[in-house]
């Protein structure tokens, strides 16, 4: 994979959000900006491999659904699924369909149960003080989604490196960020970037680098139905992007 054809998060881009007041993660409309840290040491005069200082926590303010909201909402999904099946030509009163608007509506919660969890909830309780500065990496995390275009699966792998600054998040927890924010409608652009983001946010290191491959059933059921057609996207950010090396060590191990 070349990684001039990459999906990367410039910090052009992050300052253009920032100073827009746009949120990548979820829907939550404010920025909250940390202070920026004087500049010390020999680090500071090349920026090279220091996180931003400055950064948006949205991750913090993304709950848009509760599980009162589900009971409550159930009763007017399945009432559209039982419209939908008309207007198809079928009669939902049929033995087979009797029961599908309920399984509908209760299956499209479950796949978009992302609106109803918070990243913080998932990491407060994960991240560890710990003097490690090597590169850490989680591959082949399978991930499920909802294309919002056409409400049809995306699925594929999800790969997640970075590099810690003293503190470490609990493996699993970089599988529990794919499955918050893949359970809700996307595009893999925004997904790839919403993950990157949000490890960012939560434990500021060096450099985090992110790859999804998926497909996507709107191509594969419908339009183009190109069988075998795979999307990959990867958002780099800090020495993932400005290192070469780490950046193809990163790309090398992901593919071994």
């Amino acid at each position: 994979m070349e990684h001039s054809k990459q999906t990367q998060y410039s910090s052009n881009e992050k300052k253009e959000t920032r100073d827009s007041g746009s949120v990548l993660n979820g829907h939550f409309e404010g920025v909250v900006t940390r202070p920026a840290a004087a500049p010390q040491g020999p680090a500071a005069e090349s920026g090279s491999h220091r996180p931003s200082t400055s950064v948006m926590e949205s991750w913090k303010e993304e709950r848009t659904r509760s599980v009162e909201d589900n009971e409550m909402s159930l009763p007017s999904l399945a009432a559209a699924y039982t419209t939908i099946l008309r207007g198809l030509g079928e009669d939902p009163q049929r033995q087979g369909l009797l029961k599908t608007p309920w399984r509908a509506a209760t299956a499209m919660q479950f796949f978009t149960k992302g609106y109803q969890e918070k990243i913080i909830d998932v990491l407060n309780d994960a991240i560890f003080d710990e003097d490690h500065d090597e590169m850490v990496i989680v591959k082949d995390i399978d991930m499920f989604s909802m294309c919002e275009h056409h409400l049809v699966p995306i699925f594929g792998r999800v790969h997640i490196g970075y590099l810690p600054n003293k503190r470490v998040l609990g493996l699993s927890k970089l599988a529990r960020i794919v499955e918050i924010y893949s359970r809700r409608l996307q595009v893999q652009e925004r997904l790839t970037k919403q993950i990157a983001v949000a490890i960012t946010e939560a434990l500021q290191p060096t450099g985090v680098g992110v790859v999804i491959e998926a497909t996507h059933m709107c191509m594969v059921m419908r339009g183009v139905q190109k069988m075998n057609s795979k999307t990959v996207t990867s958002t780099m950010l800090g020495v993932f992007r400005e290192d070469p090396k780490t950046r193809d060590e990163f790309l090398t191990l992901i593919r071994s």
